[in-house]
């Protein structure tokens, strides 16, 4: 099961730039890319960093602390120094509000 938590309105958020928002207590960065919506979690897997603060292209978003890189699509870790992947969770967008799910526990 998944609850549903609004997180922004759409302009909120910029094409190719991060968003971070609080879903029930997990950090999490929104990205709109080429019109899509993805969240992956905002938090580094090798230190601690915010990845919404870090820089986007091509899809992917480059930690700002030691350039780790991530696809927002699939939350795949793509370069080191961080070897694991972020948890992806869904999206959806009703009028203006953009709303993230999580996994109840």
């Amino acid at each position: 099961m998944t609850t549903w938590h609004r997180v922004a309105s759409a302009s909120d958020l910029r094409d190719h730039e991060g968003l971070a928002v609080d879903v029930g207590g997990v950090a999490v960065a929104l990205y709109r890319i080429n019109g899509a919506l993805h969240a992956i979690d905002d938090v580094c897997t090798h230190e601690f960093a915010v990845l919404s603060q870090g820089f986007v292209q091509d899809g992917t978003v480059e930690c700002p602390l030691h350039a780790a890189q991530f696809d927002i699509t699939t939350g795949a870790c793509l370069s080191g120094p961080a070897a694991q992947d972020l948890r992806t969770y869904p999206v959806r967008q009703e009028g203006d509000d953009i709303y993230v799910g999580v996994p109840d526990a």
